[in-house]
C-alpha cells in the first residue's frame, strides 16, 4: 500500500471520494466566519470583529497549508554519495503547529525523527518539511506519528525509522477538563528501530539529551 492509500486509512477516509468535495470560494470561507461570529453572540458588522473573516480565512490558508504540499516530493532528491556512514540520522525539536480534528484546536510541541540509511540520505531540511506538511491538516496526533513514519519510509527505503511527538493539547487545557501541564507522547518505530532494543533505546536517548 502506497503512502496516499495508506494516509486515507489512516484518517478513515478510505471508501469517500475525496475529489467529490468541492472546496468553497474564498468568500463562502468568510460568510463561514460570520455566521460562527453570530452564533458566539456577536455582530459580525462591528467594527473591532468585521475584518475578522478574512483574518481567519487568511490564517487558515497557512495553517493547513499541508493539504496542498506533497511530501513525498520534499524527499525525491536525495543523495548515494555518503562516504559509508551507517548510522543513525536525526532531527530533534522539530515544531509542531497542528489542530486537532476533533475540535479544531492547537496542538503544539516537538516532533523527533530519525532514520537509519541504507544507500542514500536525504537533506535533514527535508525531514523538518515532511512533519510540517502533515502538521499543516486536520490531525489527531496518532495518524501524523503514523504518516511520518510511512512517508520517511517509502521516500527513502531506510533500514529502520523512529519518529516521536510530545504536544500539548488545546482542546484539553483550555475547554473540557482543563488540565493545562499535560502533554501527549506517540511514537512510531519501524524496520531496525523496532526490532533492535539497543538501538531504539540510543534514539530514547538522543530525545531525552540535553
Amino acid at each position: 500500500m502506497d503512502a496516499s492509500a495508506r494516509e486515507r486509512t489512516l484518517i478513515g477516509v478510505s471508501d469517500l471520494d475525496l475529489e467529490a468535495v468541492k472546496r468553497p470560494t474564498r468568500e463562502e470561507a468568510m460568510e463561514a466566519v460570520r455566521t460562527l461570529i453570530a452564533w458566539a453572540g456577536d455582530d459580525p458588522r462591528r467594527e473591532g470583529v468585521i475584518d475578522t473573516p478574512k483574518r481567519v480565512v487568511d490564517a487558515y490558508g497557512e495553517w493547513f497549508e499541508g493539504y496542498n504540499l506533497d511530501p513525498a516530493k520534499e524527499l525525491s532528491r536525495t543523495f548515494e554519495d555518503v562516504q559509508g556512514y551507517d548510522d543513525i540520522v536525526m532531527l530533534r525539536d522539530i515544531e509542531v503547529e497542528s489542530h486537532c480534528e476533533h475540535h479544531m484546536a492547537p496542538f503544539l510541541g516537538k516532533a523527533y525523527v530519525a532514520y537509519m540509511p541504507t544507500n542514500r540520505v536525504v537533506g535533514i531540511s527535508k525531514l523538518a518539511k515532511v512533519v510540517e506538511i502533515f502538521a499543516r491538516r486536520l490531525q489527531t496526533q496518532e495518524t501524523m506519528t503514523q504518516q511520518i513514519a510511512d512517508a520517511i519510509t517509502d521516500g527513502l527505503r531506510p533500514a529502520g525509522v523512529a519518529v516521536l511527538i510530545d504536544a500539548a493539547h488545546q482542546c484539553m487545557t483550555t475547554r473540557g477538563v482543563h488540565h493545562r501541564h499535560v502533554t501527549t507522547l506517540t511514537t512510531q518505530f519501524t524496520g531496525v528501530f523496532k526490532t533492535d532494543a539497543t538501538l531504539r533505546q540510543r534514539f530514547l536517548d538522543f530525545v531525552n539529551r540535553r
